[in-house]
């Protein structure tokens, strides 16, 4: 029983971030699973199976709160469904592991750009313009996204998020929700991947519906987050969050010592911490002037 109550409690934890965020609850939820000892295609199914009803949650609560642009969650569905069917369905013999270091590595890159913009040379004009990708750009990038986060455990959200807040136009917390609302039929799609290559009874269910329920409980918290953070802030919290996600996969990859981890960590963190700091100081000195310029 507490075992299930840890287990709630991370569904929480993560979906908590990544409704905030726009990503993290697979690899959160995946990497708890694969420190009980479970194979990477077993521990993925399941939490693609809980995702399957955190999403629609999470999707549910960011359309109520208006975090959604319904045109972009049309245009990324489609291909994102089919890669993550194929990822899940090919798992076992897909090298799945070699391509993630080169991913995260330009994941990082990304987030460090989108760090640098949302700090230094965000306008919150840009996001009036309402723009978005084209079906060209939104068809590779399903697909890409799909399959790493079916045979990875989550790369929908670390793959898409950075994406989309690159393009100058799409305003951060409708990013978030909208990547969150097109991750249901991702899930979907990579649950009857992995149904078709393992069956049900490879499925921890207590462990699944543990996930489920703290999942669903934290999805509305996340939405109403969304809603109220700055837009400028949210940017820089998920620039920061991509870099520190994505730092890991490089460090565990090429370099050996592990002596160093801490000291990467400590100055990414530190970084990250004073960046969030200068974007609230810039907020709020930006009310302070507006307010002047009204009175």
């Amino acid at each position: 029983m507490r075992q299930l109550l840890v287990f709630s409690f991370i569904g929480f934890l993560a979906q908590l971030i990544d409704g905030s965020l726009g990503m993290a609850y697979g690899v959160t939820s995946t990497t708890l699973l694969l420190t009980f000892g479970i194979s990477p295609a077993i521990a993925s199914a399941s939490v693609h199976l809980s995702e399957v009803v955190t999403t629609a949650a999470s999707g549910a609560s960011h359309i109520k709160f208006g975090n959604v642009d319904k045109k972009m969650v049309y245009r990324l569905i489609i291909p994102g469904s089919i890669g993550a069917f194929l990822g899940a369905t090919f798992l076992s013999n897909l090298p799945g592991d070699l391509a993630k270091p080169y991913v995260s590595l330009f994941l990082l890159l990304l987030g460090a750009y989108v760090l640098i913009r949302f700090l230094f040379i965000y306008n919150a004009s840009e996001e009036k313009k309402e723009s978005r990708l084209s079906t060209k750009q939104s068809v590779p990038l399903g697909l890409i996204a799909g399959f790493f986060d079916a045979t990875g455990g989550g790369g929908w959200g670390p793959i898409s998020t950075p994406i989309l807040l690159a393009k100058k136009g799409m305003s951060a917390r409708k990013v978030v929700g909208t990547v969150d609302t097109s991750e249901f039929a991702i899930a979907v799609s990579a649950t009857l991947g992995f149904f078709i290559s393992l069956g049900w009874n490879a499925v921890i269910w207590p462990w699944v519906i543990a996930l489920m329920i703290g999942g669903v409980i934290a999805a509305p918290i996340a939405a109403w987050l969304v809603r109220i953070f700055p837009a400028q802030l949210m940017g820089v919290l998920v620039g920061g969050f991509i870099i520190l996600t994505n730092a890991r996969t490089i460090l565990t990859t090429w370099v050996e010592n592990e002596a160093l981890y801490p000291i990467f960590y400590s100055v990414i963190f530190i970084v990250w911490v004073l960046a969030i700091t200068y974007s609230v100081v810039k907020i709020k000195r930006t009310k302070v002037q507006e307010k002047q310029k009204d009175s």
